[in-house]
């Protein structure tokens, strides 16, 4: 009679129960990354956003998530890769940011990211969209575009997984090509409405959705501009962490269902962004190491976003309905308004 296998030691399960976990997620985090690869050099060479052309490519690629085994690699990509990236966005922010632009324009800006947001939720009802949606469109056009409406669809997910997944989808193409868009016209505006370069700063900075076409537009005007404008991009980044925990705890009073998972009162993603940023202010950072957490960051987002592509049907998305798309240009007009009339007034 053959003698049993001796057992393994805690060790060797541990590591048996990892390279299972790593070998169940490659086939569909090796897609994302690939997506994330052809994304990132498509928009070197032809300039397009990177972050639109993953959820394009993701999403011409949607027969990839039938396939089961890939199930397990584009839900570890779009959700414990997608939070990696948001939390290192801390290491780009501190309190110093805070001291340099001064009471007023911090006030405009914090005032201007919690009106567009209310403005969405009362359009979004208005409009038979839902409260949540509204939340996720006018976060993602008061914050930080692609990154915002991921962190707060993250927060707003739990039960309603596959819905969230589509909403997200939209308002991040939305809000991307808006943002080129903003990048191109709202240089014009600024010129025209006869702002200097520190008050176009100010304006590209506080109304553009995403960070790569803020500088974009910023340092076109010039290099002050420029500057300026990353500067205030920078403050409302800072806002990402209070509006998704506002989102996570409207959400938690939302769920009547006890079948339904409640999403957790500050979800871990932001409880690491806050003690990066709070680490940021507190400590000198070596600038390498600030580099680096923001490339990680930046590919951490592209590969989470590739994989939502990847799972989300594009006709799903369409059903959306054309309410969706006004919902999210009058957002944008809303912010790019109040911030021009408030500068224009206040002269700051």
């Amino acid at each position: 009679m053959p003698s049993p296998p001796p057992p393994q030691s805690w060790r060797d399960r541990s590591f048996a129960s990892f390279a299972d976990g790593w070998r169940r997620r490659f086939p569909g985090a090796s897609v994302t990354i690939l997506i994330a690869l052809a994304s990132a050099f498509l928009s070197e060479h032809y300039g397009a956003p990177a972050m639109l052309l993953a959820i394009l490519i993701g999403l011409a690629l949607h027969f990839l998530a039938e396939d089961p085994k890939t199930a397990d690699g584009l839900d570890f990509a779009s959700r414990a890769v997608l939070r990696l990236g948001i939390a290192l966005l801390g290491l780009r922010v501190s309190v110093a940011m805070f001291a340099e632009l001064g009471a007023a324009v911090i006030m405009m800006i914090v005032a201007s990211v919690v009106l567009t947001i209310l403005f969405g939720l009362l359009a979004s009802k208005l409009s038979g969209q839902g409260g949540g949606f509204g939340f996720l469109t006018g976060g993602a056009v008061a914050i930080c575009g692609a990154s915002a409406a991921m962190a707060i669809s993250a927060a707003l997910g739990g039960a309603r997984d596959k819905e969230a997944d589509q909403q997200m989808v939209f308002a991040v193409i939305g809000v991307t090509m808006l943002s080129t868009l903003a990048m191109i016209f709202y240089p014009i505006l600024a010129s025209q409405a006869g702002l200097d370069d520190h008050a176009t700063g100010i304006f590209l900075g506080a109304t553009i959705h995403d960070v790569a076409q803020v500088a974009g537009a910023g340092f076109s005007v010039s290099v002050p501009a420029g500057e300026t404008a990353v500067f205030v991009k920078l403050i409302r980044v800072t806002m990402l962490a209070p509006v998704v925990l506002v989102a996570a705890l409207a959400f938690r009073r939302g769920i009547s269902d006890p079948q339904m998972r409640r999403p957790p009162l500050l979800p871990g993603f932001v409880v690491a962004f806050l003690v990066l940023a709070t680490l940021n202010s507190l400590l000198t950072i070596p600038p390498i190491i600030g580099e680096v957490a923001g490339s990680v960051s930046r590919w951490a987002l592209l590969v989470a976003i590739a994989a939502v592509g990847v799972k989300t049907s594009l006709p799903d998305v369409f059903r959306i309905g054309g309410r969706a798309i006004v919902l999210l240009i009058s957002e944008t007009v809303f912010l790019a308004l109040l911030v021009l009339v408030t500068l224009l007034v206040l002269k700051l």
